[in-house]
């Protein structure tokens, strides 16, 4: 059984007319995307929304956040049912729409900018809710990545638009590729090797360490080696408020580890929370470590998160996409 693939937009409106949603065309200029960062809306009638399958949606979507340090869930949802999906409704930024009916075969369908842009909307179609709450369950992965790619793109979309050349340009030159920085990022401390770029308001700080070292070999990007290499560079060039503190690896939690891809660039991927040592600040940290084009050096991009009177992951978010956008 096929359960993945790109549903073209006509077909998506005529499948949505069997659903009961009134057939439009589609307008040639899209109206901006509505709702907020980091959340999902979920069209589906109320005995759909209690049944297996809503609980499915919530197993994926609120599902808790990795590496945060307060309990948070992936995803803010909320539910609609298909006879008030009109109007603002359409244009939110990530839908969930259930479509159960008994002449449904089981799949799933990724659509964007059917209704807004940029939009992503994911359709589960399933003959019954037991059907679709297995759809839900075994396109997990899919389902969540779908959501993050977009939530990504459009950081660095906006990144782009309002780019601090002039940083890149510096970053560039230093380490032979730059993300896209948005305007409101300035530099903090910048030497040969190390770079410390940060956005920061009266309560939150949302920072981006860069830096190198002589490629020797792959063992330089294990787990273990890529840890004690942050927390050597972290005391030399972090420091805290309080004399002799600086930041640190949390050592207590062993950190999230992979080997991703994205747009063909390959890297290896720490996840974990930072502390101060001698001090008590503390928040999330995501670290990519790649070799420069050249091949001689490591380059490590990193993104951290400041802000102890707020919950942490849209601002972990927005870094990630900054790192992620390194050209």
């Amino acid at each position: 059984m096929k359960t993945y693939h790109i549903l073209p937009v006509v077909l998506l409106a005529s499948l949505m007319l069997l659903a009961g949603c009134k057939k439009e065309q589609k307008p040639q200029i899209l109206p901006s995307i509505s709702g907020k960062a980091g959340e999902v809306e979920i069209v589906s009638p109320k005995n759909v929304w209690e049944s297996e399958a809503g609980n499915a949606v919530r197993t994926v979507l609120q599902a808790e956040y990795p590496f945060t340090p307060q309990k948070e869930s992936k995803y803010r949802i909320y539910n609609v049912p298909p006879e008030g999906f009109v109007n603002v409704f359409r244009l939110h930024r990530n839908i969930l729409y259930l479509h159960i009916a008994d002449t449904c075969a089981k799949r799933m369908t990724i659509s964007k900018n059917v209704w807004a842009e940029p939009q992503t909307m994911i359709t589960v179609f399933a003959p019954d809710e037991a059907a679709a709450a297995e759809v839900i369950l075994l396109q997990n992965e899919k389902i969540c990545e779908a959501f993050e790619d977009a939530e990504r793109e459009r950081v660095i979309y906006n990144a782009k638009k309002f780019e601090n050349a002039s940083l890149a340009q510096t970053i560039r030159s230093q380490f032979g590729g730059s993300p896209w920085f948005p305007s409101s990022y300035t530099m903090k401390k910048n030497t040969d090797d190390f770079a410390w770029i940060s956005y920061e308001t009266t309560y939150t700080t949302q920072g981006i360490f860069i830096y190198k070292f002589p490629y020797t070999g792959p063992e330089q990007f294990t787990r273990e080696a890529l840890v004690a290499k942050r927390n050597e560079v972290m005391k030399e060039n972090v420091p805290g408020t309080l004399e002799g503190s600086y930041m640190i690896t949390n050592p207590v939690i062993t950190p999230g580890y992979w080997q991703k891809s994205y747009k063909g660039r390959e890297f290896t991927e720490i996840r974990s929370l930072w502390e101060t040592q001698n001090d008590y600040m503390g928040g999330p940290f995501i670290s990519d470590a790649f070799r420069s084009s050249d091949g001689k050096d490591v380059i490590v991009i990193e993104g951290f998160v400041y802000a102890p009177k707020y919950d942490k992951r849209d601002y972990l978010r927005q870094v990630e996409a900054i790192i992620y956008s390194w050209h």
